[in-house]
């Protein structure tokens, strides 16, 4: 895909993620016990929506670009309350100009005994990122590879927490890298969530991702999907999905009664679209 995220910030598959994003954190703010989270792709955290790489792209116009200062219906606004307060921080005068990444949106949702270990392996991505990060308490940049993050990582000793895997998927086989992720990070941190997004571009690919990871032994696997317009078309990206391993009580009836308005706002030709469901639930298929 030749992913590189400023092209892309705030666009229809950064609104859904980053909703999503900002919701678990809520919920595990919700018990006193502290929390850490680990975000192994973290990119930049902050992202100027009139630079070049994002002017080039135009894409966040089609995603929180039809969201902020829209008339919204209320489950709607209720589900994404969370992460448009953390946009309207990062633009105290009005208007939308600088948009968050899932590190700055931890790292403003988070509470003051909770940790965020945020990865970037680019050089001058770090840098950004140790930037945009620079006053927030307990956030620590790490610039390792994403992969090898989870290793070095996990567990953290709070045992309660957010694995946050977004990948560039610049590679071949990052889908199989990502299902052998999810079931080490599960083996390490039992008791974690993992929120891990992938694109809705090789269905081929998509669907034995799904099958390797409902193989895994895994359970609780909710998965959530949404496409702005037919996918396989030629084009842009046209969908993104997200599994999350160990969500909250309740967060799948959350997305699902929100998602259809979410997905009308966003759509951008025919055929769109979205999918909550259990990929596993409390029990592992039987061989």
């Amino acid at each position: 895909m030749n992913y590189r995220h400023a092209f892309h910030a705030g666009n229809f598959a950064d609104v859904l993620k980053h909703a999503l994003l900002a919701r678990i954190l809520r919920r595990l703010g919700v018990k006193d016990g502290a929390f850490r989270v680990v975000d192994t792709h973290a990119g930049i955290g902050r992202y100027d929506l009139a630079g070049d790489e994002a002017g080039r792209t135009g894409e966040w116009t089609g995603g929180v670009g039809r969201i902020v200062g829209a008339d919204l219906p209320p489950v709607l606004a209720d589900f994404l309350a969370p992460w448009l307060e953390v946009v309207a921080e990062l633009n105290p005068e009005g208007g939308l100009r600088h948009y968050p990444g899932s590190p700055l949106i931890a790292a403003r949702l988070k509470r003051r005994q909770d940790t965020l270990f945020a990865n970037e392996l680019h050089p001058e991505d770090a840098e950004h990122l140790q930037a945009a990060l620079a006053g927030e308490r307990r956030c620590r940049v790490m610039s390792l590879d994403g992969w090898m993050a989870v290793r070095s990582l996990l567990p953290p000793p709070e045992r309660r927490g957010l694995l946050i895997v977004d990948p560039p998927f610049e590679q071949a086989g990052e889908f199989e890298r990502l299902a052998e992720t999810m079931v080490e990070a599960h083996r390490r941190f039992a008791t974690g969530v993992q929120m891990v997004w992938y694109p809705l571009k090789d269905a081929g690919a998509v669907r034995r991702f799904h099958a390797a990871v409902a193989a895994s032994g895994l359970t609780r696997i909710l998965r959530v999907e949404q496409w702005v317009r037919r996918t396989g078309t030629a084009g842009p990206l046209a969908g993104a999905g997200l599994l999350l391993v160990n969500p909250p009580w309740q967060l799948d009836e959350e997305i699902a009664a929100a998602l259809p308005a979410l997905t009308a706002l966003l759509a951008n030709g025919e055929g769109a679209g979205e999918r909550v469901d259990w990929l596993v639930g409390e029990e592992a298929p039987e061989d």
